[in-house]
C-alpha cells in the first residue's frame, strides 16, 4: 500500500507542476514580463487598491490602451503576478521533496522552515502585499485551491517516502497531508509575519514540524 501511495503522489505531483507552468501565460512576453514586474512594485509599494491601469502602463513607457492588448484588467495582472511568485516557492518546495541521501523526517522540518523563510522575506514589512494576497484569495480561489493542492500532494509524497523507509507509521497519508497543511497556516500568512522577527519564526515552524514528526513515528 505504501509504495501505491508514493507512486501516486509522484504522478500528482507531476501532474500539478506541469500545471504551474501553464498559468503564467504572460510571462512568454517580454512586454508582459515588464508589465507585470511593474506592478508587482506597485502593489508592493502603494497596494492593489490604489494601483491603476494608467500608472503601471505609465511605468514601462506605454499607453493605458495599449496595456490593455495584454491585459484585460488589473486582476488578471495581479493573478499572473501571483502565479509567478507561487510558482518560485513550489520550485523550492519541490526540490526538498527531490532531495537525496535525506530522511523523510528532515525533508519535513526542512518544508516547514522554507514556508516559513519564503512568506516572511516576502512580506515582513511589506505589509501592502496583504491587498493583493486578499484580492487573489476573493476573486481567484483557483489560484489557491491549485496552490493548495499542489502543496498538500507535496507533503504526500514526504509522508509517503517516510512510510517506505520505516521513518513514519500513516495509515492514511492523503489526509494526514491535509491536516499538516493546515498546521502551516501560521508560516504561510502574510499578515503574521510582522509580528515575529526571523530566528523565532524559524524556531517555532522548527518545532512544529518536530512535534509533527514524533507523533508519525
Amino acid at each position: 500500500m505504501n509504495n501505491e501511495y508514493y507512486l501516486e503522489y509522484s504522478q500528482i505531483c507531476a501532474l500539478l507542476d506541469d500545471m504551474s507552468t501553464t498559468v503564467a501565460k504572460h510571462e512568454e512576453s517580454d512586454t508582459a514580463s515588464q508589465i507585470l514586474d511593474a506592478a508587482e512594485q506597485r502593489f508592493r509599494t502603494y497596494g492593489y487598491n490604489k494601483t491603476t491601469m494608467a500608472e503601471i502602463a505609465n511605468d514601462v513607457c506605454m499607453s493605458t490602451a495599449n496595456l490593455y492588448r495584454y491585459f484585460t484588467n488589473k486582476l488578471e495582472i495581479a493573478a499572473d503576478c501571483a502565479q509567478r511568485c507561487l510558482g518560485k516557492r513550489a520550485e523550492q518546495l519541490r526540490a526538498i521533496v527531490n532531495l537525496d541521501n535525506i530522511s523523510a523526517a528532515d525533508k519535513l522540518e526542512q518544508y516547514f522552515l522554507t514556508i516559513a523563510r519564503y512568506t516572511y522575506q516576502e512580506t515582513h514589512d511589506n505589509y501592502k502585499i496583504n491587498e493583493l494576497v486578499g484580492q487573489i484569495i476573493a476573486e481567484r480561489k483557483d489560484i489557491v485551491r491549485l496552490k493548495n493542492k499542489r502543496e498538500q500532494a507535496y507533503i504526500a509524497e514526504i509522508l509517503a517516502q517516510g512510510n517506505i523507509s520505516g521513518e513514519f507509521n500513516i495509515s492514511d497519508v492523503i489526509d494526514t497531508a491535509e491536516v499538516i497543511h493546515a498546521s502551516l497556516a501560521l508560516y504561510q500568512t502574510p499578515l503574521f509575519m510582522s509580528l515575529y522577527e526571523l530566528e523565532t519564526l524559524e524556531s517555532l515552524a522548527a518545532r512544529t514540524a518536530r512535534l509533527i514528526i514524533n507523533g508519525l513515528k
